[in-house]
C-alpha cells in the first residue's frame, strides 16, 4: 500500500490531478496495489470555506464526472487502486467525498460523515465498506470521521480490515487548550534552506505528536490496518504537516515520513496479523446489549460545524 502526501493548488484540478497521476505511476512501479491520496486533493481544501455556495457548485462534480473518471482511468491504466478526494455534487447537494477506483473498474465513493468545511457542504449518512481484488475488505473514513471512535468501530464491525484515512490536518488552530496550533508559514517557506526546522515542527505536538495521541489506537482497538494520507504545505492560511504513514492492527507504524515535501511511503500489509490481533479479540468480547447508550441522544449533540467551531463548551 502507498500513502501519499502532497501540496495541492487551490481550485487547480489539472495540476492536482497531475500530482495524483505522478504518485500512481510511482506507486505502481514500486509494486503498490493501492495508492491513497489526501482528502479533497483534487480541488484543494481549506480555502473552500471562503467561497460562496454558488462558486462551490461551479467547482463540484458528480461522482461519475470527469475528475473521478480520470482517476478511474489511472487505476485501469496502471493496474492499481487509486483513492482521491473531491467536491461532489449530487443534485442540489454538495459533499466532501472520496473516491476509491479499483483496477477492475469498480468505484467506491464515501461522503464525509462529519463535514464542517462550509455551511453549503452536507454530511454523508452512510458507512463505506467494500471488498477488493486483494482479499482485504476496506473502509473509507475522511479526516474528522476518524476522530469519532464510533465510526471506526462501526467500520470494523462491518468487516473492514483496512481503513483508508485521507486527511487535511496538522497545524490547525484548535480551540482546545491543549490541541494543535498552527505551523509558522516562515518554517515552510524556508524548508529548502532549513529542512531540519520544519521537519522538527512536523514531528512535534502540532503534527506527528498529535497523531500519536489517537491514530494508533484506532488501528489497535479495532484490529485494522490504517492508511493515513494527508496534505502537506500551504493550505490557504494553514500549513499541513504531511506525516503520511501506514499502521498495522497493533497500532505499530510500518512506514512513515515527516518530510516537508510531496512524497509517499509504502508498506506491505500482512493480513495474517488480523485474526489474533488484540483489537479483533476485543471485538469478539463485546456485549452489544450494554451499548444502547451509544445511540441515545443526550441533548448535547451538535452538528459538525458547531462542534468544530463553537467557542463555548457543549
Amino acid at each position: 500500500m502507498a500513502a501519499v502526501q502532497f501540496e495541492h493548488r487551490a481550485d487547480d484540478t489539472r495540476y492536482n490531478l497531475d500530482r495524483v497521476a505522478h504518485f500512481v505511476r510511482a506507486g505502481a512501479e514500486a509494486g503498490a496495489r493501492l495508492v491513497v491520496c489526501p482528502e479533497m486533493c483534487l480541488l484543494g481544501y481549506w480555502h473552500l470555506r471562503r467561497h460562496g455556495a454558488d462558486r462551490l457548485r461551479e467547482l463540484a462534480e458528480p461522482a461519475d464526472g470527469p475528475l473521478v473518471t480520470a482517476v478511474a482511468e489511472l487505476a485501469a491504466r496502471h493496474g492499481v487502486g487509486v483513492g482521491a478526494g473531491f467536491l461532489e455534487s449530487a443534485g442540489e447537494r454538495l459533499f466532501n467525498s472520496y473516491a476509491v477506483c479499483l483496477p477492475d473498474g469498480s468505484r467506491h465513493v464515501h461522503r464525509k460523515l462529519h463535514a464542517f468545511e462550509h455551511e453549503a457542504i452536507d454530511s454523508g449518512e452512510a458507512f463505506t465498506v467494500f471488498d477488493t481484488p486483494w482479499g482485504a475488505r476496506m473502509a473509507i473514513l475522511i479526516c474528522w470521521d476518524n476522530n469519532l471512535v464510533e465510526n471506526v468501530r462501526a467500520s470494523a464491525l462491518l468487516g473492514a480490515e483496512v481503513l483508508i484515512a485521507p486527511h487535511q490536518t496538522g497545524g490547525t488552530a484548535s480551540r482546545s487548550p491543549h490541541g494543535m496550533r498552527p505551523i509558522p508559514h516562515a518554517l515552510w517557506d524556508a524548508r529548502h534552506r532549513d529542512p531540519a526546522a520544519v521537519e522538527e515542527a512536523f514531528r512535534g505536538p502540532n503534527g506527528r505528536g498529535w497523531l500519536m495521541r489517537w491514530l494508533p489506537s484506532r488501528a489497535h482497538d479495532n484490529g485494522l490496518f490504517v492508511i493515513f494520507s494527508n496534505g502537506v504545505g500551504r493550505d490557504d492560511d494553514e500549513v499541513r504537516t504531511g506525516n503520511a504513514m501506514v499502521l498495522d492492527p497493533y497500532g505499530r507504524i510500518l512506514a512513515e515520513t515527516w518530510a516537508a515535501e510531496d512524497t509517499m511511503v509504502l508498506a506491505d500489509l500482512d493480513l495474517d496479523l488480523l485474526a489474533l490481533s488484540t483489537g479483533r479479540r476485543w471485538l469478539a468480547g463485546r456485549r452489544p446489549e450494554l451499548y444502547g447508550v451509544l445511540t441515545h441522544r443526550f441533548g448535547t449533540e451538535r452538528d459538525p460545524r458547531a462542534a468544530r467551531f463553537a467557542p463555548e463548551p457543549p
